[in-house]
């Protein structure tokens, strides 16, 4: 169970608005309603999915007669929950083989989720192997071997500015005579060159598509979740040039913007499969939105 500070924390003050508003108002009318939309807004959660929010929240106060902050929050949830669940598209792929591939801009824990996206793999008895195919980034490679032999996985590398789908081909190769269950890929993130991001990772998916036919894909954009709506700007950009099956929220904790997942879920159509709570290699969780929901009022996901 992950404690969320309840005054810092996104849960906790937005929880602590909405009651304050629920509190200020001696009815749920349109002018708290309003209030309430300002409220997500400001919380980094996109005006779209914060106007669907109030908008299916007016509804239900119409037709249920919602008078009470009790109502008001267990509505929200209720609207909030069904918002971030994508049903089955919320799990990753149970059919083996299957290769992954880990998309995000440098700086949001992508190298790290790697690591603990193989450590769970791994104490699920599943065998992985993870290949490093940021080139160009100076010493990423290292970085990752590091975080795999702390993970207890092998790595598939090649050296400094290689060609990137040479260390997928290696890595396919590699899974197959071992016949391991998962093959995590590290990519580039580097999206000041969007066309040049996009040609490489088309090239990388052909290359598992032509020599690894048998196999299950995702893609996981991972997002720092403590970056606010630069966050969401990287979601759009990364939507444009990747195939993104997935979203993985780090740093998921304290002092994070808890609203992003909302507004990936509703504004992009996309799952939030895992979120990152820690450092450790343990600190991967599945997300669950029926916890995320609750966690809005109670500060604890």
């Amino acid at each position: 169970m992950v404690e969320f500070e309840k005054k810092q924390g996104f849960f906790g003050r937005l929880a602590q608005r909405i009651g304050d508003a629920v509190l200020m108002r001696p009815q749920v009318d349109e002018a708290f309603l309003e209030e309430l939309e300002e409220i997500l807004i400001t919380s980094d959660i996109g005006m779209d999915t914060s106007m669907d929010i109030v908008s299916k929240l007016r509804e239900a106060v119409r037709m249920e007669r919602i008078d009470t902050r009790e109502g008001v929050e267990a509505k929200l949830q209720s609207i909030i929950a069904e918002i971030v669940d994508k049903k089955e598209r919320l799990r990753m792929t149970e059919n083996y083989p299957i290769v992954v591939l880990m998309v995000g801009v440098n700086g949001g824990g992508k190298t790290t989720t790697i690591a603990k996206l193989a450590a769970r793999y791994k104490s699920e008895g599943k065998t992985v192997l993870l290949a490093a195919a940021d080139t160009f980034r100076a010493a990423a490679a290292d970085q990752l071997e590091v975080w795999a032999q702390r993970a207890g996985v092998p790595v598939i590398r090649h050296q400094e500015g290689a060609d990137p789908s040479a260390v997928i081909f290696d890595g396919v190769s590699a899974a197959k005579a071992r016949g391991v269950d998962v093959l995590i890929c590290d990519t580039a993130g580097r999206l000041q060159n969007k066309r040049g991001l996009m040609a490489e990772l088309e090239k990388m998916n052909r290359v598992i598509a032509r020599e690894y036919a048998q196999e299950q894909r995702e893609t996981l954009l991972v997002l720092d979740a403590t970056t606010g709506k630069n966050a969401i700007s990287q979601a759009q950009e990364f939507g444009q040039v990747a195939d993104v099956t997935g979203i993985v929220l780090t740093k998921l904790d304290g002092t994070a913007k808890g609203g992003i997942a909302i507004t990936v879920s509703g504004e992009f159509d996309l799952p939030v499969k895992y979120i990152g709570v820690g450092e450790k290699l343990e600190d991967l969780e599945p997300f669950d939105p029926q916890r995320f929901a609750a966690s809005i009022f109670s500060g604890v996901y």
